[in-house]
């Protein structure tokens, strides 16, 4: 079933013809549809599967009261929805999509913006990794010549030690 209710609520119906006891001669289940006065709107008695479409004409609480005359217990399954026109044969037009279109655009625009922060952003990175492995190239060969050039440094302090204290050890024997 289909309606066009705000709130619903699903009420337990008395009717003194379904307290009757032994009265199962009819099969299936009866609906009352009461609108927010009370007022009935639409009845189905006895019935085992059906569909019901109905437009609610006024604000408020619909009541659907489903009424078993078995003494069997039966299942039922109800479904309820809501429409938002307030005219059955009310649809969009073109002046209600071009708000809609337009934040398409501006969304797109946003987007377009975005890739191409990020397309930038990543070349910047690039460039960037591409100058701290030159970088870290050029700093280990600097380590390797300072290394290099502190080890002949030393070498050549030994030497000039030692052949100065060779010389002098040499003159203070004479």
């Amino acid at each position: 079933m289909s309606a066009n209710v705000k709130t619903l609520e699903t009420v337990e119906c008395k009717d003194d013809e379904a307290e009757s006891t032994w009265h199962f001669a009819e099969e299936g289940v009866d609906l009352v549809i009461k609108g927010p006065g009370g007022e009935e709107v639409h009845s189905m008695h006895d019935r085992t599967s059906e569909k019901y479409e109905f437009m609610a004409q006024k604000k408020g609480l619909y009541h659907f009261c489903f009424t078993n005359k078995s003494p069997y217990h039966e299942t039922v399954d109800f479904d309820v929805q809501v429409g938002h026109f307030a005219y059955y044969d009310q649809h969009a037009k073109d002046e209600h999509f071009k708000p809609l279109f337009d934040q398409i655009a501006r969304l797109e625009e946003a987007l377009y913006n975005i890739q191409f922060e990020q397309h930038w952003l990543q070349a910047e990175n690039d460039r960037q990794a591409v100058v701290n492995e030159k970088m870290g190239r050029r700093a280990v060969h600097k380590a390797l010549i300072e290394s290099a050039a502190l080890i002949g440094a030393s070498v050549l302090q030994v030497y000039l030690l030692q052949r100065l204290f060779k010389r002098k050890l040499g003159t203070s024997r004479v």
